[in-house]
């Protein structure tokens, strides 16, 4: 294995639920290393966990048992200000697109800027436009979600992650509602954006199809870890 960059470290991760007076355990001690510019997929049947590690590791959940590092920083230990900054270098990524319906592509892009904080308000028309235009949507940037395909909506919900210049972008069945051809158009341009951006991407995906984008594969089964391939070596991706 060649030697990597670790930037999240989940160690003895459980989370458990009360349902109807009933204790749901949603995971069972899971353990799990994240490396810079990596691009980790989790995948499992409805009710392994996957969701709920993404959420997890986005200080969007505290988990029951266990520890997640992100960096050097322990999320159970941080101030609700600081879990907040730390969720702000996050780029978040869903399967509903979760755009504003009557913004534009521009407009949805320049909301993530705003809510982040993480670049300065003079930067922003810039970067706007380079995400967008990376994303092949220059033309498209005035366009409302109506007015997009779904894969566009997708690219618009990428382009807005990406612009607040995220370490880490967490994508909920990214391709959830895409058909396949575009569904793999996703998962390339995302594969690209971690090789070309140096982004570390954790995508939670019933899509098989993710597989042949990973640089870290996880089953999951049953809230626990059923198989992994690291470290896998793959041609980087361009589109």
């Amino acid at each position: 294995m060649t030697e990597r960059d670790l930037i999240i470290n989940v160690a003895g991760v459980e989370r458990t639920f009360m349902l109807n007076e009933r204790k749901v355990q949603a995971l069972g001690g899971v353990d799990m290393q994240i490396y810079r510019a990596s691009f980790v997929v989790l995948m499992g049947p409805s009710g392994s966990g996957k969701t709920t590690l993404l959420n997890l590791i986005g200080g969007l959940d505290q988990p029951t048992a266990g520890t997640i590092r992100i960096e050097d920083q322990r999320l159970d230990r941080l101030s609700g200000s600081a879990l907040a900054a730390l969720r702000r270098r996050i780029g978040f990524i869903f399967q509903s697109f979760a755009l504003m319906p009557t913004a534009s592509a521009y407009e949805n892009v320049e909301l993530g800027l705003r809510l982040s904080g993480n670049v300065p308000r003079k930067e922003w028309d810039a970067r706007i436009r380079r995400c967008l235009g990376a994303l092949g949507l220059s033309a498209w940037m005035d366009h409302r979600p109506y007015e997009l395909s779904g894969g566009q909506q997708q690219r618009v919900a990428i382009a807005r992650a990406l612009a607040i210049r995220p370490q880490i972008i967490l994508a909920d069945e990214p391709t959830g509602d895409l058909d396949s051809k575009t569904g793999r158009q996703v998962l390339a341009l995302l594969r690209a954006l971690v090789d070309q951006e140096h982004v570390t991407l954790i995508v939670a995906t019933h899509d098989p199809a993710a597989a042949d984008f990973a640089t870290d594969l996880y089953q999951l089964r049953d809230g626990r870890i059923a198989s992994s391939e690291l470290d896998r070596t793959l041609a980087p991706v361009t589109v």
